[in-house]
């Protein structure tokens, strides 16, 4: 337990799990690992939340060792980080990771925040096509004034193959604030709109997408349910309900519609839009009231519908639950609370289901997921007293799942 059910990497017998793990010609299997591993700033900065543990767990002298042993045992091809130090990251783990084969790319978060998100992938597994760092702080935008970021790769799977797919690896940490819902919500789309651009293939299509990262907000929740879904309709709903991070809304503001300001250049359905000069085919005198009236009418419906969306086919490697007992997994654990904000998101295969005809989700060929990592209830931490211990040097648990492309 100690070591979080190391040599228990669960094949399990859900529907979206497939047991069979052959390597074939036209297979590419590789797992992905997403670990959120505590930056020592942070940690220090908020050492209310670690009155619990033993002051010696708490040195990064003591912490990186651990960390780094676990990601060896894991031996992902591709790790997805977050809260990674930067000064930590030049000195110590960057190397540290390339020693073991890893290539790594990392976004620093803006402003004065000193972490930010790394995606390390393994040299004799993957290529890399693209780097795309994405920057959820907009000077021009009010509503956007948090430093937190995203990190979108592009990478082709070395095989000897001449089709050559590729896979979308994303990782993110979204913000904290449990009564801001409108900002994690707008970052969301933010990271949605990059990942929509670097997926998007010439036929249409979107490659199969990873996303990674912590989320902060817990399963079930509008956020989450919004990923998993492609669709919200968020009228009416109270901006510290979307992350279901607590459970009060007293007082609480309405998300207003839309949520975030055009000059964004994201639209409702999460994707960079285009700037089009409008068609004109008359000019504005030839127009009568009666068609003025309608126009307006038309734009003013359009601005402000309260329905999100996105194309993505997304499910979640996790149940979040455990089937046995209905009792919660947890990804983060202290003195404050353990719950599930990490997750890894990822295009599932679309067995026998036909597309509809004009359907907006254009996906061919998406990820199998053979295998997870098996996560632990709160019950189950307490009994090694919590986040972080001797053993595990994170107040977050790696999530870590396996998955075949079928080439």
């Amino acid at each position: 337990m100690c070591n979080h059910n190391k040599d228990k990497t669960k094949i399990l017998g859900d529907q979206n799990v497939d047991p069979t793990c052959e390597d074939s010609d036209n297979k590419f299997d590789f797992s992905v690992m997403s670990y959120n591993i505590l930056s020592q700033d942070l940690l220090e900065d908020n050492s209310h939340l670690y009155r619990h543990c033993r002051r010696p767990v708490l040195h990064w002298s003591f912490r990186f060792p651990n960390i780094l042993k676990e990601i060896k045992h894991f031996d992902a091809d591709v790790l997805c980080l977050q809260e990674v130090q930067e000064d930590h990251y030049g000195a110590e783990i960057r190397p540290s990771l390339e020693s073991l084969g890893y290539h790594c790319e990392y976004k620093m978060r803006t402003g004065r925040k000193p972490d930010g998100c790394a995606i390390c992938f393994k040299h004799s597994k993957f290529a890399l096509l693209s780097v795309n760092p994405v920057e959820f702080y907009r000077r021009d935008v009010p509503l956007l004034d948090r430093d937190n970021v995203g990190l979108v790769l592009l990478l082709q799977p070395k095989i000897p193959s001449a089709a050559s797919p590729v896979i979308c690896v994303a990782n993110t940490h979204l913000l904290y604030n449990p009564r801001r819902g409108d900002i994690k919500l707008t970052q969301l789309a933010m990271l949605l709109a990059e990942i929509s651009s670097v997926a998007h293939q010439k036929d249409g299509s979107f490659c199969p997408i990873v996303m990674c990262g912590d989320f902060n907000s817990v399963p079930g929740s509008p956020l989450y349910s919004f990923i998993k879904e492609g669709k919200l309709n968020y009228e009416g709903l109270a901006i510290g309900k979307v992350s279901g991070q607590e459970q009060s809304s007293r007082g609480q503001r309405i998300l207003s519609i839309p949520i975030w300001p055009p000059n964004l250049g994201i639209s409702q359905n999460c994707v960079y839009e285009v700037q089009q000069l409008p068609k004109v085919e008359k000019t504005d005198s030839d127009l009568t009231q009666t068609e003025l009236d309608k126009t307006e009418v038309l734009v003013t419906t359009e601005k402000l519908s309260s329905n999100l969306q996105h194309h993505f086919s997304l499910s979640s490697v996790y149940s979040h639950y455990f089937p046995d007992t209905g009792i919660p997994e947890v990804t983060t654990c202290h003195s404050r609370s353990a719950i599930t904000v990490d997750y890894i998101f990822y295009s599932a295969e679309k067995e026998d289901v036909a597309e509809q005809p004009g359907s907006e989700v254009a996906l061919v060929g998406g990820l199998k997921l053979l295998a997870r990592l098996s996560l632990l209830t709160e019950q189950d931490l307490w009994t090694v007293n919590g986040l972080p211990n001797e053993n595990n040097s994170s107040d977050h648990l790696p999530l870590l799942a396996k998955f075949r492309l079928e080439l």
